[in-house]
C-alpha cells in the first residue's frame, strides 16, 4: 500500500474488497457497472483535467506555504466584523472535534439531544439579549437575516396593507453596505421597494409596511430608536433592527422598544473571521411570528416516558411542505457556529460578557480621549465601539497605518471609522495612537508603554458614551447553564456530556440519502484553526489575503474543470442560497435580452422542496410537471408544458442524477426542449456525488449549477451547518455572477450581494481546495465509482427483503436509493419504527419519507468500508427479520418501543414480550461499540401544541 496516496485514505472499499463486492452485485468489473449506470451519451471522453493528488503531508505544506502569503493586519475596520477570541478549550472540543463537526441535521431527535441543547442554549442568550421572545437556531449571515425579516414582514401585512399595495421597505442609511445590496437583491422579484433614508426624517407613510433599523449604526453612532419604533407602530409599520449583539450586554435591547425583529450576526462570540464567514446569523422575533420565522426552531417536548426532550419544532424544513407557498428556502443553518458562540455564552456568562463588552467600549472611549488631544474631530455623540472620525487627508493616514499592519475603514475622502475589539491589546492601542499622532506630526501623550496606558483606560471606567436612555437595566442569562461552567475543567466535561448524546460519523455510517455523509478527512480540517487562515477580514485589501485568492481562485478553476462550465461564484453561503442565486442569474440573463417577462419555472413533483420556494424567491411561477412510474421525468408531460409555456419559459429545475436515485437517460432530450423553448436549464447538485469524473453539468445540457460543498466535497455538515452552495455557470451567464458593495467580485453585469461576504464562507473552502487537490483527477473518479459500487451492493444485499423503488434501465441505482417500506405497514410498522429502530443498533437512519412518503433513500458514500456496509446491511435485514415477527395488532413491539434507552434496559420493571438483550444488542456487533441514546421516541405534536425554545425551567413545562 502506497502510504501517500491520500485517496487510500478517503475511500473505504480496498482491491481485495472487490471481487466479493462485483459478485455480489452481478459484474464483472467497476467498468461495467459504472456502464449499467450511467448513459453512454453522457459519459466524459477524458479524464479530468486537474493536476495528480499529493499526499496530506505536501497538501500542508502547501497550505503553510500559502498561509504566509497572508498578511494578518490588525484590523479595525468594523462594518459588522469583528476579531475574537475562540476559548481554546471550545477551538479543541467543539471546532476540532468530529464528534461535533462530523454530525448531521438533528432530525433525529433521539441521536442528537447534545447538538439540540446547545442550540437550545444559543436560542436562549439571543433572545435574552435582544429582549425578544423567541429566536431560532441561527441563520447564514447578518445580511440574509436582515433579509429574511423584510421577507416575513411582507408576508406579515395586513389585510388592508396587501389591498392598498403598501409594498415600500424603509431601510436606514446607517445600514451595513453588504445588507442594503443584498436587500436589494431580495426585494426586486418580491415587487418590495426599498426607500434608504435618514430615520429623523422618516414620514411614516401608509405606503410603508416595515422599516429596517442598525443598531448602532454602520460607523458607530447608537441612536435611541424608542420613539421611532413608537411612531411605526401607530402606523402599522412593524420595524426590524439588525443589532451588534455584544453591544447589547451595554445597550437596552430593541425588544424593550418593542419591534418585530432582531438580527445580526454572533461572529463576535469566539468565531474566527475566516475572510468572511461561516459564522451564525440570529433572528429573534415575537413568539405571535412563531410560525413566520424562517429557519429552524429548537423546542422542548418530552419522550415516551415523560421525560423532558429537546427536537426541531414547528416550521422545519417548511418550505417541503408549503413548497412554492413557502416564505423562505432555508434549509440549513450555522449549526457548528451557533454551537460554539452559544458555548462562549455558557463560559463567560453574564458577569464575563459584561466584562468583554465594557473593555471593549473602554478602549473606545479612551481613544475618543485620544483622538480629542490630538485636535481630530470624532462625531459620533454616542458610540459603543466604534469612533468616526473627520480627518483630511485619507491617503496619508492610509500610509502611516499600513505601513505598521493596521487596517481602518476607509469611509470616503474625509472620514475614516475605527473599530475596537476584544482581541486588541493595550499594545495595540499604544501602536494605534502613534498611527493618529503620526498623522497629525504630533507627539503621542504620556510615557509610550503599555502599563501607562492600562491606567489610562482604568481612568475612563467610570465614564461611558452612552446615553443614559440606552443603557441596559434589564438582566440577561440568568439560567443556571450560563453560571455554571467557567473554568476550563466544569466546560469541557459539560462538552463531552453533550457530545455523549450524539451520534456521529466518528462513531458509525450516517447513510443519508442526498445529503453525502463522507469523511471529512483530517488534514481538510486543520488549518481552520490556523491564525493566517482565521483573522484576515473580509474586507481587508485583496493585497493582504493573496494566500486567500490563491485558494479561492483555484477552487474557483477546479470546479469550472468538473461541472464543464466557464465561471463559479463561491459566494452563496448554502444551497439553498446557492438555487437562489443560479435562478437571480438567470433572470438578469434574460433580462439582458429584453426577455424580461420570462417567469415560468418549470419544476418535477420530485424535487426537492427548496427548489420551487427558491423559484417563487427569484420573482418566478412554479409550474410542476409529472414523473412517470419509473421515477424518471414524464417526458409527455414536459414537453406538452413546455411548449405552453414556450413564450415565457424562464428555466428548469432538475437534479441529477434524478431525486429517486436513478440516470435519466433522457436527460439530454429534457435539456433540449428547454433549450429550444427559450429557458435555460438550472441543474441541482444535490447529487454531484455521481458525477464527478464521469459525467457533468455542461455534458447533459445544463446552463447553471449550484454544488454543495458541504457533501461532495468534504465540507462537514457540523450538526446542520456550515453550508457552502457556489454556483457554476456556463459562458453566457458568467457576467451576471453576484458582486459584493465593499471589494467588487462577479461579472461584468453583476447582480447584487447573495451572501454578505464578497467569497461567502471563506475559511472553510480550505477544506474542498485540499479534498480536489489531494485526490486529484484520478482520485475524484475513483470517488464516484466507488460511490455508485457502494450503493449498489447495499441494494444487492438487501434484495429480496427491501424493494428498491426505482432503478435505472439496467436495474442499477446511481450513489443512492430508495427502499420502499410501505408494505410493512400489514405488520403494523412504518418506516419511522425502523428508523428509531436502527438507533439500537447504532446507526443514524437514512433519509426518510423523502422524496417519497413510506421510504428510505440510502447513501453510504465513498469514504465507508466493506465491513461498515455489511454492518448496515445486517442491521437492516434484522430489523426486517423483526418485521416479520410482529403484527399490526401487537403494538409491545421491538420497533415500536425504539429506541431502546440505558434508563429503560436497567430499570427494575420489564413487561414486554421480548428480551433486554434483543431491545439492546440484537446482533453482536453492537455490544462491541453500543451508542445508548439518552431518550426515548420524542412527543412531536405536544412540542408543537406547546412550544417552549428558550431554558426556562424544564419542570414547569412538562407539568404544563
Amino acid at each position: 500500500m502506497n502510504t501517500e496516496v491520500f485517496a487510500a485514505r478517503h475511500i473505504g472499499i480496498t482491491e481485495r474488497d472487490l471481487p466479493h463486492m462485483l459478485e455480489t452485485i452481478g459484474v464483472e468489473s467497476v467498468e461495467q457497472l459504472i456502464y449499467e449506470t450511467i448513459p453512454d451519451d453522457i459519459k466524459l471522453k477524458k479524464p479530468l483535467d486537474l493536476p495528480q493528488g499529493i499526499s496530506e503531508h505536501e497538501f500542508l505544506n502547501h497550505l503553510h506555504a500559502l498561509a504566509k502569503k497572508n498578511k494578518v493586519f490588525k484590523s479595525y475596520i468594523g462594518l459588522g466584523y469583528h476579531e475574537s477570541l475562540t476559548p481554546s478549550v471550545i477551538k479543541r472540543n467543539i471546532l476540532e472535534n468530529p464528534g461535533w463537526y462530523t454530525a448531521y441535521t438533528p432530525y433525529q431527535a433521539e441521536i442528537a439531544q447534545g447538538r439540540l441543547e446547545a442550540l437550545l442554549n444559543f436560542q436562549t442568550m439571543v433572545a435574552d439579549l435582544t429582549g425578544m421572545e423567541i429566536a431560532n437556531a441561527s441563520l447564514l449571515d447578518e445580511s440574509t437575516a436582515a433579509a429574511e425579516a423584510m421577507s416575513m414582514l411582507f408576508e406579515l401585512r395586513s389585510r388592508q396593507q396587501k389591498k392598498d399595495g403598501a409594498v415600500k421597505f424603509f431601510v436606514s442609511e446607517e445600514i451595513l453596505p453588504q445588507t442594503l445590496s443584498l436587500l436589494e437583491t431580495r426585494a426586486i422579484p418580491l415587487g418590495i421597494e426599498l426607500v434608504i433614508g435618514d430615520h429623523e426624517a422618516f414620514d411614516f407613510s401608509s405606503d410603508f409596511y416595515a422599516a429596517l433599523l442598525q443598531y448602532p449604526g454602520k460607523h458607530g453612532q447608537v441612536n435611541d430608536y424608542a420613539s421611532f419604533v413608537e411612531k411605526a407602530k401607530a402606523n402599522d409599520i412593524k420595524v426590524a433592527v439588525a443589532a451588534d449583539i455584544l453591544s447589547l450586554v451595554m445597550l437596552t435591547p430593541p425588544g424593550e422598544w418593542g419591534v418585530d425583529a432582531v438580527v445580526g450576526t454572533t461572529q463576535r462570540f469566539g468565531i474566527p473571521l475566516g475572510y468572511g464567514g461561516p459564522h451564525a446569523a440570529f433572528f429573534a422575533t415575537k413568539e405571535a411570528y412563531k410560525r413566520n420565522i424562517p429557519g429552524r426552531i429548537i423546542g422542548i417536548t418530552k419522550d415516551t416516558d415523560g421525560n423532558p426532550a429537546l427536537r426541531m419544532a414547528l416550521q422545519t424544513r417548511e418550505q417541503h411542505i408549503k413548497r412554492d407557498k413557502a416564505t423562505s428556502n432555508i434549509c440549513t443553518a450555522q449549526v457548528l457556529l451557533a454551537v460554539m458562540a452559544g458555548m462562549y455564552a455558557v463560559f463567560h456568562g453574564p458577569e464575563g460578557l459584561k466584562y468583554i463588552a465594557n473593555s471593549v467600549h473602554q478602549k473606545a472611549r479612551a481613544f475618543d480621549k485620544v483622538l480629542k488631544h490630538l485636535g481630530l474631530n470624532q462625531l459620533n455623540s454616542g458610540f459603543f465601539d466604534t469612533l468616526k472620525v473627520k480627518i483630511d487627508n485619507v491617503d496619508k493616514l492610509r500610509k502611516i497605518a499600513e505601513h505598521v499592519e493596521i487596517n481602518l475603514n476607509y469611509i470616503d475622502h474625509n472620514h475614516v471609522s475605527i473599530s475596537f475589539n476584544e482581541a486588541i491589546s493595550n499594545d495595540d492601542m499604544l501602536k494605534l495612537i502613534k498611527v493618529f499622532s503620526s498623522y497629525k506630526e504630533a507627539t503621542p501623550n504620556g510615557n509610550e508603554s503599555s502599563k501607562d496606558f492600562h491606567a489610562q483606560i482604568d481612568n475612563t471606567s467610570s465614564e461611558k458614551s452612552i446615553p443614559q436612555s440606552l443603557r441596559r437595566q434589564a438582566p440577561f442569562m440568568q439560567h443556571e447553564v450560563f453560571n455554571s461552567y467557567h473554568s476550563e475543567t466544569e466546560l469541557m466535561r459539560y462538552i463531552k456530556k453533550l457530545e455523549r448524546k450524539d451520534l456521529a460519523l466518528n462513531h458509525s455510517m450516517i447513510s443519508l440519502g442526498s445529503c453525502t455523509m463522507k469523511l471529512n478527512a483530517a488534514s481538510e480540517m486543520l488549518p481552520l484553526s490556523w491564525p493566517e487562515w482565521g483573522n484576515i477580514h473580509p474586507f481587508a485589501p485583496i493585497d493582504q489575503a493573496q494566500g486567500y485568492q490563491e485558494v479561492l481562485k483555484s477552487l474557483e478553476e477546479q470546479l469550472n474543470v468538473i461541472t464543464g462550465f466557464a465561471a463559479t461564484s463561491l459566494q452563496p453561503n448554502s444551497g439553498a442560497q446557492g438555487e437562489y442565486a443560479g435562478l437571480m442569474v438567470i433572470r438578469a440573463y434574460h433580462e439582458s435580452r429584453g426577455e424580461g417577462h420570462r417567469n415560468i419555472c418549470l419544476i418535477p413533483s420530485s424535487a426537492h422542496g427548496t427548489n420551487p420556494a427558491s423559484a417563487v424567491m427569484a420573482g418566478m411561477q412554479v409550474v410542476v410537471t409529472k414523473t412517470d412510474e419509473k421515477g424518471n421525468i414524464d417526458m409527455e408531460d414536459l414537453e406538452e408544458k413546455a411548449n405552453k409555456y414556450a413564450d415565457n419559459l424562464a428555466a428548469l429545475m432538475v437534479t441529477y442524477p434524478s431525486t429517486h436515485g436513478v440516470f435519466e437517460s433522457s436527460i439530454r432530450q429534457i435539456t433540449k426542449l428547454i433549450h429550444d423553448n427559450g429557458g435555460q436549464v438550472y441543474m441541482d447538485g444535490a447529487n454531484m456525488n455521481a458525477q464527478v469524473g464521469l459525467t457533468n453539468p455542461a455534458t447533459i445540457g445544463a446552463d447553471v449549477c449550484h454544488l454543495n460543498l458541504h457533501k461532495t466535497f468534504a465540507i462537514p455538515h457540523g450538526g446542520g451547518g456550515p453550508g457552502v452552495g457556489p454556483i457554476c455557470v456556463a459562458e453566457q451567464l458568467k457576467p451576471f455572477l453576484p458582486t459584493n458593495p465593499v471589494i467588487k467580485t462577479g461579472g461584468k453585469k453583476a447582480i447584487t450581494a447573495i451572501s454578505a461576504a464578497p467569497w461567502g464562507s471563506s475559511l472553510v473552502c480550505l477544506i474542498s481546495y485540499g479534498y480536489i487537490k489531494m485526490l486529484g483527477s484520478e482520485g475524484l473518479t475513483k470517488a464516484t465509482e466507488a460511490a455508485i459500487l457502494n450503493a449498489n451492493y447495499i441494494k444487492d444485499r438487501l434484495k429480496g427483503k427491501f424493494d428498491v423503488l426505482y432503478t435505472g434501465e439496467r436495474g442499477r441505482a446511481a450513489h443512492e436509493m430508495i427502499i420502499d417500506c410501505r408494505p410493512f405497514k400489514a405488520n403494523g410498522i412504518e418506516v419511522t419504527d425502523i428508523a428509531k429502530r436502527l438507533i439500537d443498533y447504532g446507526f443514524h437512519a437514512p433519509t426518510v419519507s423523502f422524496p417519497v412518503a413510506g421510504t428510505m433513500m440510502i447513501e453510504p458514500t465513498e469514504s465507508e468500508s466493506l465491513a461498515e456496509l455489511n454492518r448496515f446491511c445486517d442491521a437492516m435485514l434484522s430489523i426486517r427479520a423483526e418485521i416479520d415477527e410482529v403484527s399490526a395488532n401487537e403494538t409491545d413491539n421491538v420497533l415500536k418501543n425504539a429506541p431502546h434507552t440505558l434508563a429503560m434496559l436497567t430499570s427494575d420493571s420489564w413487561n414486554h414480550p421480548y428480551s433486554r438483550e434483543k431491545a439492546a444488542f440484537p446482533l453482536p456487533y453492537v455490544a462491541e461499540n453500543k451508542f445508548w441514546p439518552s431518550i426515548r421516541r420524542t412527543d412531536e405534536a405536544f412540542g408543537d401544541r406547546n412550544l417552549m425554545c428558550t431554558c426556562a425551567p424544564i419542570e414547569d413545562y412538562v407539568e404544563a
